[in-house]
């Protein structure tokens, strides 16, 4: 049995999330929804949807939608979940859900009051690659963990880009520097003390971040992201006894782990996924009472507070420590 979806918002990573709906028998999505009825009934045209909303409201007014994703600026992303859970509606929101704790506490309040799941759309944890790394990792592969590495970076060009907008809590380390932060605290646990770098573009949102982060058991993590350098996106995670390395990790779009020790190198190859789908069956396996959401309050959580000890730590210059819970 499926579930019925709607979009909020007709953003440009919607193609993504529909071309994995439509893989799925678990998932039907019916409805988008945008701030103008024309753009809204011309994209529900394009993508072959039933119904088009020329407000956010509307959709979530529509009693057979189920389940929302939530494609909005990052600004909006707490308001907007919590308005559909409010309504009866799961909610699946882009990452990153939001970078203040309080903000991201709010919301799940409300999707407990409500009976609803609310996750955080971290894509690339849905897929066998990133389930394979972990199995090894944990499974010391590699040893003791020392080290977790990471980049996600692309070049920015166009200024009226929503992710250049301050207003809107744009910038690199919230687009693709939560990828990073995510890994690495997946890998390592939540980390006792950060310390960001920052280079703010003209419209005064981060265009560049690097930092350190120190782990329990005195684990490292190092990771850079921004707007103003080539195509990179990778990961590698160092232990006593050997590496693993990423070179698509977040994507998946080439599912390979490669594992080096004893001098030589092992290609660990998996099948291809499409983490957008997994996501999708995975709320809607919730929903249904068929599964846990693999992604809740604890994780977004983390994430919050960790983006704001490194935007803080970057603000003043000087590491910032994070309260162990």
């Amino acid at each position: 049995m499926s579930t019925t979806w709607g979009i909020i918002s007709t953003a440009h990573i919607n193609r993504l999330v529909l071309a994995g709906a439509r893989e799925s028998d678990r998932v039907d999505v019916v409805a988008a929804a945008s701030r103008d009825r024309a753009r809204a009934e011309a994209y529900a045209r394009e993508h072959g949807l039933e119904r088009a909303y020329g407000s956010y409201e509307a959709l979530l007014d529509d009693a057979e939608i189920e389940a929302v994703y939530i494609s909005l600026p990052n600004s909006l992303h707490v308001e907007w979940s919590i308005r559909a859970l409010e309504a009866g509606k799961h909610v699946l929101c882009e990452k990153p859900l939001d970078r203040r704790p309080e903000a991201v506490e709010r919301a799940f309040d409300t999707a407990d009051r409500a009976g609803r799941i609310l996750m955080e759309a971290f894509m690339y944890r849905h897929n066998p690659q990133t389930a394979k790394l972990v199995e090894l990792v944990s499974g010391g592969a590699v040893g003791a963990l020392r080290l977790v590495r990471s980049s996600f970076s692309f070049s920015l060009a166009n200024p009226e880009n929503v992710r250049l907008a301050a207003a809107l809590d744009g910038g690199a380390l919230m687009d693709v520097g939560c990828y990073c932060v995510s890994g690495s605290r997946l890998l390592a646990g939540e980390p006792e003390e950060v310390f960001g770098r920052q280079v703010l573009g003209p419209s005064g949102v981060d265009v560049l971040f690097a930092a350190t982060m120190r782990f329990p058991g005195e684990v490292v993590g190092q990771f850079d992201c921004g707007f103003v350098m080539p195509d990179r996106d990778e990961l590698e995670v160092v232990g006593e006894e050997g590496s693993l390395f990423l070179d698509d990790p977040w994507h998946a779009r080439t599912p390979v782990i490669e594992l080096r020790r004893d001098g030589g190198a092992e290609r660990i190859e998996l099948e291809l996924a499409d983490s957008y789908r997994l996501e999708l069956e995975n709320l809607a396996d919730a929903a249904a009472g068929r599964a846990a959401p693999l992604l809740g309050r604890e994780d977004a959580l983390g994430q919050a507070r960790t983006i704001e000890a490194l935007y803080r730590s970057a603000a003043e210059g000087a590491p910032v420590a994070l309260a162990v819970n």
